[in-house]
């Protein structure tokens, strides 16, 4: 199976080193600059579980991409989206499968737009990984997890094909029978964990130890809750009662990445994390209350109007 990873960044730059090193068939689709910096040092990516190269990977940009291939992985910003459908569009034929990796749900409908929806998987992922000024690949904890499956479990096979690639690649890699439900449930705690502490401004355990710290994040994740069930995709007790214990943790330095990336005054997911998931709140009950949640869009959205003011 021929993989094309759209990317070589933190995210798709580690799932797709991992499968490289394990000798699958994998490119990367990179702009011309990143691609001359590859041919030159590799593909570095420093990890808690062992530091590992690929040496001169293979790679292609957007104007010499030679056809389709069998699968794309698919993990840029949600903020690239449009311009990464654009470059990636050759790459998809008629027996491509797509397996995008973004947080929330919009980016479905915009595939599903672009490709067709019996192209388009469901996924996500589960990594704590940056880029290095020096282009290394940097994992900052040993978790490594990815998810896959059909959206309407009609296509057994290909999944099937699909785990074997990733069989033995050095990362966790499983098949899920309900993947819209796992993509909901990953939803309304990554919209929690960043609300709480982009808002706060603190990782969790200094939000707790903070009056009304714990109440704020159990009614963020209320709310979350409340608007994943009133989309028909009501996340499971033990989910529920997981998260509860995560996003309470005393002394927990858990933060969202949205949060280091405003630290860094970096662009953010801000309507595709959160402002998407009160849209969708607003349109299924018009007349519903979401305080929290709607506060911290505010907050979000008051810092890129700032970021963008200040940039000129």
């Amino acid at each position: 199976m021929r993989v094309l990873v759209v990317g070589a960044g933190a995210t798709g730059g580690y799932f797709g080193a991992r499968l490289a090193a394990a000798g699958r068939d994998v490119t990367f689709l990179v702009r011309p600059a990143r691609a001359a910096r590859l041919g030159e040092g590799g593909l570095s990516v420093r990890s808690p579980l062992g530091d590992f190269r690929v040496d001169r990977p293979k790679t292609v940009t957007a104007d010499t991409i030679p056809g389709p291939f069998d699968l794309v992985l698919l993990s840029c910003k949600a903020y690239d989206l449009a311009g990464a459908l654009d470059d990636v569009a050759p790459a998809v034929g008629a027996g491509t499968v797509v397996l995008p990796i973004l947080n929330g749900l919009a980016h479905l409908d915009a595939l599903d737009a672009r490709f067709g929806s019996e192209r388009v998987l469901g996924g996500s992922c589960a990594i704590a990984a940056t880029l290095s000024p020096e282009g290394e690949i940097v994992q900052m904890s040993d978790l490594h997890a990815l998810t896959f499956g059909e959206r309407d479990a009609t296509r057994p096979e290909r999944i099937a094909m699909i785990a074997a690639v990733m069989e033995g690649a050095g990362f966790t890699a499983r098949r899920s029978e309900k993947i819209l439900l796992e993509m909901w449930e990953k939803w309304v705690f990554l919209a929690t964990l960043a609300c709480g502490t982009c808002l706060m401004r603190a990782p969790i355990g200094d939000i707790v130890a903070a009056p009304g710290g714990r109440d704020l994040m159990l009614g963020l994740l209320d709310e979350c809750r409340g608007i994943a069930a009133g989309a028909g995709h009501a996340p499971r007790d033990k989910f529920l009662e997981s998260s509860r214990g995560t996003l309470t943790a005393a002394g927990s330095r858990f933060t969202a990445s949205m949060l280091r990336d405003i630290e860094r005054s970096a662009r953010i997911e801000a309507d595709h994390i959160v402002g998407d998931l009160l849209a969708r709140g607003r349109h299924a009950d018009p007349d519903g209350a979401w305080p929290h949640l709607a506060a911290a869009y505010t907050h979000l959205k008051a810092y890129e109007s700032r970021r963008a003011r200040e940039q000129g």
